[in-house]
């Protein structure tokens, strides 16, 4: 009899060790996003097959263990699209080292007037390690479809000073590649800089 209740007894702290541990992990705190939270959406999932301004093809999964941000604009924009380069630049300066943990993509939606190197360029003026991808018309519109962002031609007085119209979000990637945030314009880098930094701590 004493060996039978030492059975049911150790039977049954197992029993609330598994229980505790798997409460543990159900009941595991979830980051608290500034943006929006798109974890459970299935769009947006890569940018393959465009190729970045030094001619090589880009894939989510080139970035693993880096958080990275997407953002749809264009080279001649004069406000929204330097306005959130720049902010990006901030952000990357506010994680101190782990900045090298941020990875910023900047996709044009005017493949027409954005060649490789004009978009070099353009990301020199904010960081060197921020990175430009180009397309031809197809792969952008198609990519465009698959992240459910809006652009248009707006013609100008000249065949070659149209604007672009276009969605001005950005949307965030947590190091293994899943779409998790999506960041509205105007939130400010200090939002931005939260949010990436509850992935990275997720990360670790």
């Amino acid at each position: 009899m004493p060996r039978r209740n030492a059975i049911k007894t150790i039977a049954a702290c197992a029993f609330f060790v598994s229980a505790g541990a798997i409460f543990s992990a159900c009941s595991k705190s979830q980051p608290e996003f500034r943006g929006v939270d798109l974890s459970q959406m299935d769009y947006a999932r890569d940018f393959a097959p465009l190729k970045d301004h030094n001619g090589q093809q880009r894939s989510i999964k080139d970035f693993q263990g880096k958080v990275v941000v997407v953002f749809f604009g264009y080279t001649q924009c004069p406000d929204v699209c330097p306005t959130s380069m720049q902010e990006m630049a901030e952000v990357k300066k506010m994680l101190g080292a782990d900045g090298e943990r941020l990875q910023s993509i900047f996709i044009t939606v005017d493949p027409e007037r954005d060649t490789p190197e004009m978009l070099k360029a353009y990301m020199a003026n904010f960081d060197p390690s921020f990175l430009a991808l180009v397309g031809n018309a197809e792969q952008t519109a198609a990519l465009a479809k698959e992240f459910k962002i809006y652009y248009k031609k707006a013609e100008g007085k000249t065949p070659t000073s149209y604007t672009m119209d276009h969605s001005a979000g950005s949307y965030i990637y947590d190091t293994q590649g899943r779409l998790r945030v999506y960041y509205r314009y105007g939130s400010g880098a200090e939002a931005l800089a939260h949010d990436v930094k509850q992935l990275l701590k997720e990360a670790r």
